[in-house]
């Protein structure tokens, strides 16, 4: 691939500033591709055993609570009209070759991080509205599922900083959200936390 200015190995002009690319992003990418990766491959395997058997009981079937068997019996689970492990196949293993590229020093062009942030944006949106089913609708949670939401949000906000950063210059806003691009994932995994807890509040209280 052709590189842009933006994207050469060393530090280049990027809106007035300096801006090289972050071997830090590619771990992200990596590790929180592969982790995804595997998660989606066992909830296939899960899913696939199910349809085979349905006495099966997926080894993530934990309490009432925490039930994959649950999740995947609903229309919900095949949103697209396949399995939605199949689309976090295809998706977490392109991310995870692009982290891979750039901890190898990959020269990525504009429009290749416009599909990758495409890409991230797509996994984070359709990661909510999955939270919302499983809270408002089945009233269960998978563990494998929250592991790719667990992902998804970080490699969300690292992709988005990373291409504010490169093409958007050093604008008051982008540079606040490059600080707190931590705290900024923190919060968001508290409130989900946080809705989980009141929503199965009930539940929870009866193991104490």
């Amino acid at each position: 691939m052709t590189p842009s200015k933006a994207e050469s190995g060393s530090p280049t002009s990027v809106g007035g500033t300096r801006f090289a690319p972050s071997r830090g992003h590619g771990v992200l990418l990596l590790v929180g591709g592969l982790i995804g990766l595997l998660a989606a491959v066992i909830l296939l395997v899960e899913k696939l055993s199910l349809v085979a058997d349905p006495d099966y009981i997926p080894s993530c079937d934990i309490n009432p609570v925490l039930s994959c068997g649950s999740v995947m019996a609903t229309e919900q689970a095949e949103a697209f009209g396949i399995p939605n492990p199949i689309i976090g196949i295809a998706g977490f293993a392109i991310i995870s070759a692009v982290g891979a590229g750039v901890l190898a020093r990959g020269r990525y062009t504009r429009w290749y991080w416009t599909g990758v942030q495409a890409g991230v944006t797509f996994a984070v949106v359709f990661m909510h509205w999955l939270i919302y089913q499983s809270l408002y609708t089945i009233g269960a949670l998978c563990p494998y599922c929250m592991a790719v939401w667990a992902v998804t949000i970080p490699m969300f906000v690292g992709t988005t900083v990373r291409n504010l950063r490169a093409f958007g210059g050093t604008r008051p806003w982008i540079t606040a959200l490059v600080e707190y691009r931590v705290a900024i994932v923190t919060g968001w995994f508290l409130l989900i936390a946080g809705l989980i807890a009141h929503h199965f509040w009930d539940y929870w209280t009866t193991l104490v």
